[in-house]
């Protein structure tokens, strides 16, 4: 993170910025007021004329997050979806440690706000009910939100990590009683080249595909 230059006035943006920037390094548990203030050359009594409090930091940050999910301009429902899942994804790769918070904050920012109208404006223009875009955006969110805690929490780091996993697996499964896991393993998992990442583009489209379904029939 460049240094503040300390002549000019603090503000609220880089009071979040620095909180997201030792969230990305160290974790959420590693966000205080006092770490933040440190981070800024400042007093920590001074992010207060920023931020109410912990929580109003917190609900900052996770609008910071959410201001990277671009959601593309386009005709096609789908192709909004599509685009504003995968710039979601790679923001929560970028900040892992916001996975946990995307919907849990009750004071939600400008561009949260302006990001949700965005998507709900796409399905509602598409023919999706009043009800039916609230299902289809619970049902995406759980999607994307559930794949990213998942890869988040994935105990390889690469494919040859998970090929070494799944060879040692294979090994002490005894056939008779786990011949699918045997299968997957052998003929998905091992075969050179295999990313866990590349199982969100197709989840995806079998949502996006189950929520056409819905749309037309509606």
């Amino acid at each position: 993170m460049a240094p503040i230059d300390r002549r000019s006035p603090l503000t609220r943006d880089q009071v979040v910025v620095a909180a997201v920037s030792l969230a990305d390094e160290d974790g959420i548990s590693a966000v205080s007021m006092r770490k933040v203030a440190a981070r800024l050359g400042v007093e920590a009594m001074s992010l207060y004329h920023h931020v109410a409090n912990k929580d109003d930091l917190l609900d900052g940050m996770v609008d910071a997050v959410t201001a990277e999910f671009t959601v593309p301009t386009d005709p096609d429902w789908r192709a909004v979806v599509r685009g504003r899942c995968h710039a979601a994804r790679a923001a929560l790769r970028r900040h892992p440690w916001a996975v946990g918070l995307m919907d849990s904050r009750s004071s939600p920012g400008l561009a949260t706000l302006r990001h949700h109208e965005a998507v709900l404006a796409s399905l509602r223009s598409a023919g999706f009910s009043v009800a039916g875009a609230a299902h289809a955006f619970a049902l995406i969110d759980s999607f994307l939100y559930g794949f990213a805690l998942q890869e988040r929490n994935l105990p390889f780091a690469t494919g040859d990590d998970v090929a070494r996993m799944a060879a040692d697996l294979v090994d002490h499964l005894p056939p008779d009683e786990f011949p699918c896991m045997i299968e997957m393993a052998t003929e998905h998992v091992m075969v050179p080249g295999y990313d866990f990442g590349d199982e969100f583009e197709p989840g995806l489209e079998l949502v996006l595909d189950a929520l056409e379904r819905a749309r037309a029939s509606a």
